[in-house]
This record gives C-alpha cells, structure tokens and sequence, in this order.
C-alpha cells in the first residue's frame, strides 16, 4: 500500500470528514492535501494520523527501504549488540529515528538514511570496517563478509576461536569457497556465527 492510499485508509478508519482532515494535514506539513506533499510529508501525515488512532491492518515489514533496515537490525543481532531482533524491536528504532511510525511510511530516502546510517555507525562501531581497501578482493566487498569479519574478530579477541581460522571455519561448516559465495550464504555464515556470539555475551554477562 503506498502512502497516498494509506492516508485515504486512514480517513476512513478514523472517520475525519473533509475539513478535519485538511486541518491535521496543513498543522503537520503545511498543506492540506497529500497530493501536493512529498513523500516524507506524507510519512508525516500518517504518522499523526496513528498518533489519533489509526490501526494499518497489515502487520509485515513493508516499503522500499525495509530490507535493508532488516538486514542491517539483523546484522547487529549477529554481532551480539541487539537483544530483541524481532520487527516490533526495529520499527521502534526506525521510530525514533526519523519520528515514522513504520517502514510503509518511510517512502523518502533522506528520511531512511537517517536510520540506515545509524545502524551502520553502529555496527561500526561493534567492529565492522565499511570501507574497502585499495587490494581488497571481491569476496571483503560484499556487506556480509565485512560482518562475518567483524563476528570473527570479537570472538578471536575473546579467545573463541583462532585469529587465522576463518577460512577453516568456512571449509568445515561445507561453505563455498569464499570468492564464489553470495549475500545469502553469507548470511548462514552470519546466523552460524552470531550464535557463537550471543553465547559468548550470555557467558560474560
């Protein structure tokens, strides 16, 4: 559902009639129709209008930016920093970000850099290193690999495992060779190694 057709939804939940509507939408961003808005107007607008009521039915992570947020939330998860990897933990984080009740909303790409970069910082500074290397190969480029690194690196400086075993781990656990993986098996190889994390934080706590 896009947000032009959310807002429409939203009246009808809420049973504004046509100047009670126009009032809310011109005190939230200063028009008093959403056709005239952006689309991080509009995220706005129904963020006030569930702030009065309104109930979106659909209850999935949803939007453009919504896999990426995930996957970053997952990410922190994996690297022992988020407790609750659950979407309601993350829509609350969204929230907080950019003042958007829900990824649906979040339709303006400044608005989602906002939270987006956030995360990132933050598993920077877990460890993980964004940035590519002049003699990086191919396989360190990929997003799941820098994070694979960085779980690797706060178990080895914990003592978990060898600072050189990281290709042996992927050669035992029956993964690709490392320079033909994909996101999604680096994502196994984030979830295997997250656990390996999350074990070692419950045992330090």
């Amino acid at each position: 559902m896009n947000a032009l057709a959310a807002i429409h939804v939203a009246r009808k939940q809420l049973g504004l009639d046509e100047d009670t509507y126009r009032a809310v939408a011109l005190r939230v961003t200063g028009k008093d129709s959403a056709r005239d808005m952006s689309e991080g107007e509009r995220g706005r607008l129904l963020e006030e209008l569930r702030r009065q009521g309104f109930k979106p039915t659909k209850k999935a992570l949803e939007g453009p930016f919504a896999a990426k947020l995930q996957a970053h939330w997952i990410a922190l998860w994996n690297l022992g920093e988020v407790e609750d990897r659950s979407d309601k933990a993350l829509l609350a984080f969204v929230r907080r970000q950019t003042h958007i009740d829900h990824t649906r909303f979040l339709l303006d790409g400044a608005e989602a850099a906002k939270a987006i970069e956030a995360l990132k910082s933050w598993a920077t500074r877990a460890g993980v290193e964004w940035s590519n290397g002049k003699f990086d190969p191919a396989w360190r480029r990929q997003a799941g690999a820098k994070i694979a690194l960085a779980q690797w690196a706060l178990l080895a400086q914990a003592g978990a495992v060898e600072w050189k075993g990281f290709h042996a781990f992927l050669d035992d656990h029956a993964f690709r060779p490392v320079d033909r993986m994909n996101a999604k098996e680096w994502q196994g190889v984030m979830n295997r190694l997250g656990e390996m994390v999350r074990r070692l934080r419950k045992t330090v706590r």
